[in-house]
């Protein structure tokens, strides 16, 4: 049994480590809600506009976001082995990545939009949404150019720049967005146009502060980040992308399922649908913690296993398993205990209010499993494995989940708490094969003791029991 101090330093390190990428996961969240409440006094057409088109914009966007995240891997690997030139260079061959892919996911959120009249959405949305989402179009370069720079700076270990650079952008979002919806100094009213154009400056400064940031880190430890730009490597390349394409599957297997049951939960009944929705951003909103604490156990596995220390890497996972689990126990309580006064916050609705009720208890059922599964996928990501989560995700929600809840709601009459049963069916069969895949790896590493690994042993192979 390891001792006391062991514990508290381990614990203090994670947290150091993740905390501020928490509240950057948070102040994310907080971008999309801000545009969707600055809007609100042009009207519910308004409304439902700006969140129609951030759904269309992110179904792509999310995948090349996942693209960025083999950095996650290679960055800190390097890191941890010292190899700072190899740092710079993958963070090169991702901004490479991100220019040839911006395009082509720019005609995709495009397509998508072209075909909104054939999605059966109410005719009077659809030009204000094609409205926003043609502007926001443009913010999908320095979106992805900022997620680079995140990796990056994640991987590197510095965490506190990104908080702080989030809440600088709300704030900046947060004020023109007045500007440019409502107009004034000179600037004319632009409507959820003028959202968008906020949402894109804000992205620009995002990702060059990020890099601003990332420039000065290595200049101060004497490696400067441009004096030696690398050129594209196709080998890097494929490799980048051999780890960050089944992550971008895996969120775009995600995001889809969710919105597959909104979709379904919208064929029900308006208050059904309300329901679902307020249920789900709170167990969205709870998921933020353990998302930004798998980003830290990416990071600190990866800085590890560059290392050679193969034990710590284990150590570093079940120090985030257990302040995420240990977390998402306080959601489902909370779930539980408190669930009308969570929804009072949204509306006060009788029938809405009963729907939503045992959504809540379903929540709370899948909210520790849910936290396992991303903080043991950050935990693989680190050590190089992003397809065990890829196939996890694809079978529990497409094979159990969806299946699973569409026959309970439409078939045995259950409505829009069969959909959520088999949401929660779904995040306990990913929470487990995701925590087991990590525990077979966990258990390689402790009997492997800092051997020397260089970059062509990280494969596959190296760990056995993956899926």
């Amino acid at each position: 049994m390891p001792d006391t101090p062991h514990w508290r330093s381990g614990l203090r390190s994670m947290l150091a480590l993740a905390w501020p990428v928490v509240l950057a996961e948070l102040g994310w969240m907080l971008q999309g809600i801000v545009d969707v409440m600055m809007v609100g006094r042009l009207g519910p057409t308004a409304i439902g506009s700006v969140a129609l088109g951030n759904v269309l914009f992110y179904a792509p966007s999310l995948f090349g976001l996942g693209l960025m995240m083999g950095l996650d891997t290679v960055v800190s690997q390097a890191y941890g082995r010292g190899d700072y030139d190899a740092c710079h260079r993958w963070l090169a061959q991702a901004v490479y990545i991100a220019l040839v892919a911006t395009p082509g996911l720019m005609l995709l959120a495009f397509g998508i939009g072209a075909a909104l009249p054939h999605f059966g959405v109410a005719h009077e949305l659809i030009a204000p949404t094609l409205s926003y989402l043609h502007v926001l179009l443009w913010s999908a370069l320095p979106l992805l150019l900022y997620a680079a720079a995140r990796r990056y700076l994640q991987a590197v270990g510095e965490v506190r720049v990104i908080t702080i650079t989030f809440l600088a952008a709300n704030l900046i979002n947060w004020g023109l967005n007045e500007l440019l919806i409502y107009g004034g100094l000179g600037i004319p009213a632009m409507g959820v146009a003028g959202s968008a154009l906020s949402t894109i400056v804000s992205r620009i400064v995002m990702a060059v502060a990020l890099f601003a940031m990332a420039w000065r880190y290595e200049r101060r430890r004497g490696h400067p980040l441009f004096a030696h730009w690398a050129r594209p490597l196709a080998n890097d390349i494929r490799e980048l992308l051999k780890l960050g394409l089944p992550t971008g599957l895996q969120l775009v297997l995600e995001v889809g399922a969710f919105g597959l049951t909104a979709v379904l939960a919208g064929r029900l009944s308006p208050i059904s649908l309300a329901a679902h929705e307020i249920a789900l951003n709170y167990a969205a909103l709870a998921f933020m913690v353990p998302l930004g604490i798998s980003a830290a156990a990416a990071v600190a596995v990866g800085h590890a296993v560059g290392a050679g220390n193969l034990i710590q890497a284990k150590r570093s996972a079940r120090f985030a398993l257990m302040i995420g689990i240990g977390f998402m126990s306080l959601v489902s309580v909370t779930f539980l205990t408190i669930p009308r006064l969570l929804i009072s916050a949204y509306t006060h609705d009788a029938d809405v209010v009963r729907v939503a009720l045992p959504l809540f208890s379903a929540a709370a059922a899948f909210s520790i499993f849910d936290g396992a599964q991303i903080i043991s996928t950050g935990a693989l990501r680190g050590a190089g494995d992003t397809r065990t989560a890829m196939w996890a995700h694809m079978g529990g929600y497409y094979l159990i989940g969806l299946p699973t809840g569409a026959l309970l709601c439409f078939h045995y009459g259950l409505g829009v708490l069969g959909l959520w049963i088999g949401l929660t069916t779904a995040l306990i069969s990913i929470g487990l094969i995701l925590f087991t895949a990590w525990r077979r790896r966990a258990r390689y590493l402790s009997t492997h003791p800092a051997p020397a690994i260089a970059d062509e042993e990280l494969n596959e192979s190296t760990f056995p029991g993956h899926l």
